[in-house]
């Protein structure tokens, strides 16, 4: 099946990537000591086992009811707090999503879109009303609630090579809203040919460990990584040129500045504008054959 139009996929942790965390706000904003929650609290259970994302999210879950910090929170008022959001958003957002539909938008049959995949809370990220315009796709943590609408149960859980399952439905062209009820889909065997977003044509942005997989994943097949921290760190610092830039993992580590006049921007903007031209000059080769 010969595809008329081809797609471009801009692929964003949200944590740290887009806006400082999300997590660690709620949780200030309701009197919770949040440097004991990560650095005591969630790391004596990763001491004990837990995994870094079901470690937090039990934290979390253990701060909700009746004369607790997060009292009856609710999914509901989880996107209310991502509502509130979007002055937080990084540097040059959101005007650098309009300046890359802009510049595919000078190629003819190629488009672009935006995908969120987060180990952080589905229902924050979806509140903001930027990522309810722009992105087409938000993967990340999702909570159930009880009989009384209260947050209690963990329903699914995104962590490290788990990312990777969602850059595979991006590639394979299946909905998140398909995903979401037969997540058996993602396993289904689509030709090569027929995948919606080829790897090569991905552009993932992430700046932590459990953005490995994912950098690690596009790289292999001919995409691009973008690694971003906080330079005022120094142990981000080091942890970027160590795990990030050494194995060559990424194209670059940036600070978070997506507007025009910074690295990030620019080589986000310059990229795309490389793939436009790369996918037409595909387009020329295979007519010349």
């Amino acid at each position: 099946m010969s595809k008329v139009t081809e797609i471009i996929a801009l692929i964003f942790d949200f944590d740290d990537t887009l806006v400082p965390d999300s997590t660690t706000k709620l949780l200030a904003k309701h009197g919770i000591d949040t440097n004991k929650f990560w650095t005591v609290e969630a790391k004596a259970l990763i001491g004990q086992g837990y995994d870094q994302a079901p470690a937090y999210l039990k934290l979390l879950l253990d701060n909700v009811g009746v004369e607790k910090p997060l009292g009856r929170l609710s999914n509901r008022g989880l996107r209310d707090f991502g509502a509130t959001l979007d002055g937080d958003f990084h540097a040059g957002l959101p005007e650098f999503f309009d300046d890359i539909r802009a510049i595919v938008a000078e190629h003819a049959e190629i488009e672009v879109e935006f995908y969120i995949i987060s180990g952080g809370l589905q229902a924050i990220v979806e509140g903001s009303g930027i990522v309810q315009k722009y992105f087409n796709g938000v993967y990340g943590c999702q909570l159930d609630e009880d009989e009384n609408g209260q947050i209690r149960y963990i329903k699914r859980c995104v962590t490290f090579t788990e990312k990777t399952r969602y850059l595979f439905e991006i590639n394979k062209g299946i909905p998140p809203k398909v995903s979401q009820t037969r997540p058996n889909t993602v396993n289904m065997f689509v030709a090569e040919a027929d995948r919606r977003v080829p790897f090569k044509h991905m552009i993932y942005i992430g700046d932590g460990m459990t953005d490995m997989p994912c950098f690690s994943l596009v790289k292999k097949n001919k995409g691009h990584g973008f690694g971003v921290f906080d330079p005022s760190s120094q142990s981000k610092a080091k942890l970027a040129l160590e795990e990030f830039m050494e194995p060559h993992r990424v194209t670059g580590m940036y600070q978070p500045d997506y507007a025009k006049d910074g690295d990030l921007g620019i080589f986000l903007r310059a990229t795309v504008g490389s793939l436009c031209l790369e996918i037409e000059s595909e387009r020329r080769s295979i007519r010349r054959e």
